[in-house]
């Protein structure tokens, strides 16, 4: 099972993040309780307006005028998973698209479940690393924990897969990314290993693949691009940064600095 694969050109990204700072979405965050701070702070810098609102009493209201929502199952629990329901039911209900952020599923029964159960609300994106995406396709993805022990290229397929089953864009990410519609498949070369050695990289990537989304007349190309804004703010924050620990600060000065005029001229 192929489909054509192209790199995403820079003026693409360019255009993307244009309209995304342009409308600075409201994005509703459900997600992995280690990585809140990290994901709203990423979410600031690129353009984005975050809300982590995640009680079950207000998460179908909120969910219905937030412009995308995010649900990421790291820290679920039964409350969570019912205020998670609760959002998406009203997202759909409101139009609003909602990105599914399956981690650590294939290791662990409970999530890989509720994440299954989660794929007939009609996501509008899932993005995860190679073993989740795997096992999210119903193979065996394995998994060492939140970490992936298959690439994102050997999963390519499990993704173009899932991307016809569900209907959404699918974004295997890892070395390089893949962000596949089922049909067309863009790869972002970018980005660097020490993203992997800071908490909540990846979780934060699947809220920026929300406020992509977000009025996206292109979806493919919105979730494309919000994995080349990261591993290239990634790319840049490295080259300031003597390890995890000084990376943070850099990798979210090049979210706000990064410039849609740069990046088309980087195209030329």
């Amino acid at each position: 099972m192929t489909t054509q694969i192209s790199e995403l050109p820079f003026n693409v990204l360019a255009d993307e993040l244009e309209r995304v700072r342009a409308n600075t979405p409201l994005v509703h965050v459900l997600t992995n309780e280690v990585v809140q701070c990290f994901t709203a702070n990423t979410l600031l810098a690129m353009g984005a307006s975050p809300a982590m609102v995640v009680a079950k009493e207000e998460v179908a209201d909120f969910a219905a005028i937030a412009d995308a929502l995010l649900i990421n199952v790291g820290t679920v629990y039964a409350e969570r998973l019912e205020a998670m329901n609760l959002a998406i039911a009203a997202a759909n209900a409101a139009g609003t698209p909602w990105v599914l952020d399956p981690v650590a599923v294939g290791v662990l029964p409970y999530r890989t479940a509720a994440a299954k159960a989660m794929l007939t609300q009609q996501p509008a994106a899932i993005r995860g690393n190679g073993s989740e995406i795997i096992a999210l396709a119903g193979g065996l993805g394995g998994g060492k924990g939140v970490d992936s022990t298959a690439s994102s290229t050997s999963a390519l397929e499990a993704a173009i897969a899932l991307a016809q089953e569900t209907g959404a864009i699918v974004a295997v990410t890892g070395a390089i990314d893949y962000i596949t519609d089922g049909e067309q498949t863009w790869s972002v070369e970018l980005g660097h290993p020490l993203m992997t050695k800071v908490v909540g990289t990846g979780c934060a990537l699947s809220a920026v693949v929300a406020a992509f989304l977000a009025d996206a007349p292109n979806r493919l190309n919105a979730v494309a691009a919000a994995c080349a804004l990261m591993a290239l703010a990634g790319e840049r924050a490295v080259e300031c940064s003597d390890g995890p620990g000084t990376f943070v600060a850099p990798f979210l000065d090049a979210l706000a600095i990064i410039h849609p005029a740069q990046l088309r001229q980087a195209a030329l």
